[in-house]
């Protein structure tokens, strides 16, 4: 009654069907942990953003990678901005979308160290090559603050780090890289600026991150051991189909046979 399972088609599609259920339901694991981790972070930031900010050397050291749990943690650096090294950061977008460039400043401390400070975006003026004009901070000792974020590379950020830029423009932000180009010590990571607040000409500071959407991922998760869950369903309707089929293709057959034999 069931031999057909055993044909070439029958079997190549079992096999389809063995494979998609762990392939479904190891995706929905996937996004299940992709929502951990988004609803995780989120948490971070939030406590992050509301905390009392803390001295930047207190949560960072040259060539240490910044803690998970301190990411976007208020911190206060006081020193004095070196427009001389500064650079800019290439094909970065602001909050409506428009591609420029994210303004990274060294800020040197008074024991002789550095923070990297993103000040903000600038508008490109539609050149990728010129070094853009970039609105001066304020001279003199200041107090910055900002978000202490980590360094970035292109595996953690998918931005290629391309080789022969021109001069003083980089693809990433990262203390290691600014290290040796600047010959001192830089605290590992960067900030992005919050305050003091831009005059009518600086760079726009960066927004606060989002961290109240934790995203579609659940929902997907759930959508991928549904599937998972109806692969065998699906298997079990084309069997009862076929083995119906074949029994009415059987019958047919047989009756006019019964009927010459009747004759």
């Amino acid at each position: 009654m069931y031999r057909f399972l055993l044909s070439r088609q029958w079997v190549i599609l079992t096999l389809v069907a063995l494979l998609l259920i762990p392939t479904m339901i190891k995706l929905g694991f996937w996004q299940l942990h992709r929502h951990e981790h988004k609803v995780a972070l989120n948490k971070v930031i939030s406590q992050s953003l509301t905390a009392t900010p803390v001295p930047a050397e207190s949560v960072t050291a040259p060539g240490q990678h910044v803690k998970h749990a301190d990411l976007y943690r208020r911190v206060t650096a006081k020193g004095t901005f070196d427009t001389a090294h500064e650079v800019v950061v290439r094909r970065r977008t602001n909050a409506d979308g428009e591609v420029g460039y994210h303004v990274l400043t060294p800020l040197d401390l008074d024991d002789g160290r550095v923070l990297l400070v993103n000040r903000g975006w600038i508008d490109s003026n539609g050149s990728q090559t010129a070094f853009p004009k970039i609105p001066a901070p304020a001279q003199g000792e200041i107090t910055v603050t900002g978000r202490l974020m980590p360094d970035e590379t292109t595996g953690d950020s998918g931005i290629k780090n391309i080789q022969g830029l021109p001069d003083r423009q980089v693809m990433l932000i990262n203390s290691e890289q600014q290290a040796k180009s600047l010959g001192k010590q830089v605290l590992g990571g960067y900030i992005e600026q919050t305050a003091p607040a831009p005059r009518g000409d600086s760079p726009e500071l960066i927004p606060d991150p989002e961290h109240n959407d934790i995203g579609p991922h659940m929902a997907y998760a759930i959508q991928w051991w549904l599937f998972s869950a109806g692969v065998p369903v699906g298997w079990l309707i084309l069997v009862r189909r076929e083995r119906r089929d074949r029994a009415e293709a059987a019958a047919s057959a047989t009756a006019p046979e019964a009927a010459t034999v009747a004759a």
